[in-house]
Order: C-alpha cells, then structure tokens, then sequence
C-alpha cells in the first residue's frame, strides 16, 4: 500500500489495509519480533524500568527551561565552528537547506535516516531546486524506489516483505537478485557507495543535541549515518527543539534504553557524536556544520494539551505493540507519524482537524504506555484530542448529536431508567439471538461487529429482586 491519499475516508484506508495479504503477512512477522525482543531486552535489565522514570525526569526539567538549554547549545555549536539556523515552520526549515545547498554549489545531497526531513518534505523541495537527494539508509533506500511514505518510525519499509523488495530492485536498479536479505544489502550498498563520494551535501536528522559540550548524537545500525556526516564537504542535521538533552550524562541514561525499546538491542550499532566541522589536522569531516532547529508547532504545545508528546524518542515502541498499527500499517494514517504517538504528532503540526477520524483510531488500551520507554501518556492525550475534535465543532454533527445527548442523559438517572426501559421495545425488531447485528445510523458499528442488545432488567432491577428473596 503506498502512501494514502488523504481525500480518502480513513476507514476506507484502514480496510483497504486489511485487506492487503502481503501487508498484513510483513506486520505480524516485524511487530511480533519487535515485541519479543523488546520484552528480553528490559527482562535481562533490571534497571531499565528505575531508568525509564529517570529519563522521563530529564525530559520535563529540560522542557521547562528549554530556551535556555537551546541558548546553550547553539552558543557550544558556535564555539566550535558550525552554524544554527532556527526555523519557525517546515517551509523555513526548507528555505535555510536549499540555500545552504546553493551556496555549496550542491548537485546532489546524500541523506541518513530522518523523520524531521520527512515531516518537512525536504526530498520534494530538493529535486525542485535541481538537488537530487539519494536516501542511504536501507529502509528509506528502499522506499525512495518505490516513491512512498515511510509506514514505521524506526522501520521505514516495515510493510514490505523480502519477495517485494527483490521484485522492487529488479524494475528499478535493473538486476535480478533473490528474496534474500543478505544479498538485497549487498546490491543496495554497492549502488550506493558512488554516491557518498559525489554528493556535496550530507543531510541527516538528530537523535539528541547534548546542551553543555555542542554534540549532535545520531543513533544508528548501518554505517551510512558516519559516511553522509563525514565524507560530503557540508553536513546539514536537522533536529526538533525538544531533542535538547542538558549533559553528557543525561544523554547515557537515554542511550541506556532506546535502543532496548526499539529493537531489543542493548546498544544500536552506531552511536555518532558530531561536534561541528573538520578542524586543523583532522583528516575527516565536513568543511562546514549546519545544523537547523525545528519548531513547527513544538513551542506552542510547551503549555498546551500535548506537552507530553515532546518527550517521545522516535522508538516506535508503542506501534508495535499497538492493536490498530498492527493491522492497518502505517500509510493508512496518511501522515508522517503513523501509530498512536504519530496522532499526536500530526495534531500537534497541523492541528486537531487534522486527526478528526485518527483520534478515534485507537482502543485506549494503554499498551503503548507500558511500552513507552518515557511512559508517555497517550491515551489521556488521545482522550483530550476527542473532547477537542467534539467542542471545535470539527467531529460529525451526527457523532456530536449522539455524544452530547447521551452525555445529557447519564446525568439524570430518573431519564436514564426511562430510556432503558423505551429502548428495550424499540430494539425487538433489530434483535437475533441477544445481540444487534444492524442498526440504523450505526451502521460502521454494527458492519463488523455485534452490539449487545440492551438487557431485559438492569442490575439495580436485579439487585432489589435479590434483596426481596434473602428478606423472605
């Protein structure tokens, strides 16, 4: 399934999702082994859950004095040579990378793994300017070829089996290769090592900026990340302002349990500290350090609704566990955050009205909290959006009818009761066997599933019953 065309009804996504064999055969293999390799990898580490509260300490200190930690940081990037661009929305974000391209003379632009460039759409802007961008991590390689949306956030071509990609390599790169991952790595590695030399621009996204040294952290598996920060002749790190960490230790305790929560692993294979350009007598490195800060609506949630969502860490724990993710795959969200966090994510960047059908696309059952290496609290947020989505006006006027009224009568029992009981004559025609199998105005409710139908005497009806027997 390619990226969702947002003028299609989310549930039409959803199904079409469900209904895709392949799609559905990828999840349940790269979810299930996500889940089990999490779960060995905090059995095995006692103190991963005393480090979780911790990080989730440093998380709230930092931002309430997040102008501050930013102050610092861009004052130690400065000291050491490179360069801090701030940009208030993605298309500023945009404009400072094309020019800093300009100026480089840059023709083409190799990129590591970034959800930042993605939720700017930089790929777009660049071939625009005649920049052609050549994604280098595996997944986004894969997926740059078959002109798509990342569906996971730390699994980009999560939705692709083996046998598709072999399929994919052959239309695009022209070689026959097997549905094998070994050999669909080497093929892709050599396709892409000419160009880590030709590009004059090297792009990548930030895991974390550490406030008190300058370091910008990128957490890898693949050796691309340290070839596009240091063979191009200008790197470019594209970050979210909330990714500030205040020290050296604050950032060990988050290395300490990202990669455990998103691949099981106890460390990611490559952890890079980049601090500025090349100096004298370095033999390695970029002649110039860029690095842009991204605000994009985080600053306006530092006191609104979805303040929490900041402290997320990309591990894209929560959708692996998450019930909806694992069926409907990441496209059928239509943005660039796909899965619970990613609902969060989209409302925070581009307002409620944006996850009007999205908010609703969750169970609520909390496994993405108990997941969450920073236990954030999403289904109190989801719940939030919802209230949002129904006071602005932007949900259904027929969902708002229903809610409202509904609301309305929970609040008078004597009313209650009475509906109770009308509802027991009005639901005979639409009742089989105790369950409502259609109904109408509840028709996407009653399509796939049963609505219990309402009960010939409710428990206080009962319950006097029983009090009338013990007393005889």
């Amino acid at each position: 399934m390619s990226q969702a065309d947002l003028s299609i009804p989310f549930r039409r996504r959803a199904g079409r999702a469900m209904e895709d064999a392949f799609l559905q055969e990828a999840l349940t293999i790269a979810t299930t082994k996500f889940i089990g390799l999490r779960r060995e990898a905090f059995d095995a580490f006692p103190e991963g859950e005393g480090l979780r509260d911790r990080a989730r300490e440093i998380k709230e200190a930092t931002l309430q004095h997040l102008d501050r930690y930013l102050e610092q940081l861009i004052g130690n990037v400065e000291r050491f040579g490179g360069r801090v661009h701030f940009a208030t929305t993605a298309a500023e974000a945009r404009a400072v990378i094309l020019e800093i391209g300009r100026r480089a003379g840059a023709r083409m632009a190799v990129k590591s793994k970034s959800m930042a460039t993605e939720e700017i759409h930089l790929n777009e802007a660049l071939e625009e300017a005649g920049i052609v961008p050549v994604e280098t991590d595996l997944g986004e390689y894969i997926i740059q070829l078959a002109h798509e949306r990342p569906s996971h956030i730390i699994a980009p071509a999560i939705h692709k089996t083996k046998g598709q990609i072999a399929d994919l390599f052959g239309k695009e790169l022209k070689r026959t290769v097997p549905a094998d991952p070994e050999a669909l790595t080497q093929l892709a590695r050599g396709e892409l090592r000419e160009k880590f030399l030709q590009a004059d621009l090297g792009i990548t996204g930030a895991n974390f900026a550490v406030a008190d040294t300058g370091t910008v952290v990128l957490v890898t598996n693949e050796g691309n990340g340290r070839m596009v920060t240091s063979l191009p002749r200008v790197h470019v790190a594209v970050m979210g302002v909330e990714k500030v960490v205040p020290s050296m230790s604050d950032l060990m305790v988050f290395l300490a349990i990202l990669a455990k929560s998103a691949t099981g692993q106890k460390l990611s294979v490559y952890t890079t500290l980049v601090q500025g350009p090349r100096r004298a007598g370095e033999l390695e490195g970029p002649e110039e350090f860029h690095l842009v800060l991204l605000d994009n609506g985080r600053v306006d949630q530092l006191a609104g609704p979805l303040r929490e969502a900041l402290y997320c860490l990309r591990c894209g724990a929560c959708l692996n566990v998450c019930p909806v993710y694992r069926q409907i795959g990441g496209h059928a969200y239509g943005h660039t955050y796909p899965g619970p966090i990613g609902i969060l994510l989209t409302a925070m960047l581009n307002g409620p009205g944006s996850v009007k059908e999205l908010a609703h696309a969750s169970s609520l059952c909390g496994a993405c909290v108990d997941a969450c290496p920073v236990r954030i609290d999403i289904p109190r947020m989801l719940i939030e959006l919802r209230r949002e989505v129904d006071e602005k006006r932007i949900a259904p006027w027929i969902e708002r009818v229903v809610f409202t009224s509904v609301g309305w009568l929970l609040t008078r029992p004597l009313l209650y009761g009475l509906a109770g009981r009308v509802a027991r004559v009005l639901q005979r025609p639409f009742v089989s066997d105790g369950a409502i199998r259609s109904l109408p105005l509840f028709g996407d409710w009653t399509r796939t599933r049963d609505l219990p139908a309402v009960a010939s005497r409710t428990f206080r009806e009962r319950w006097n019953e029983l009090e009338r027997e013990t007393l005889r």
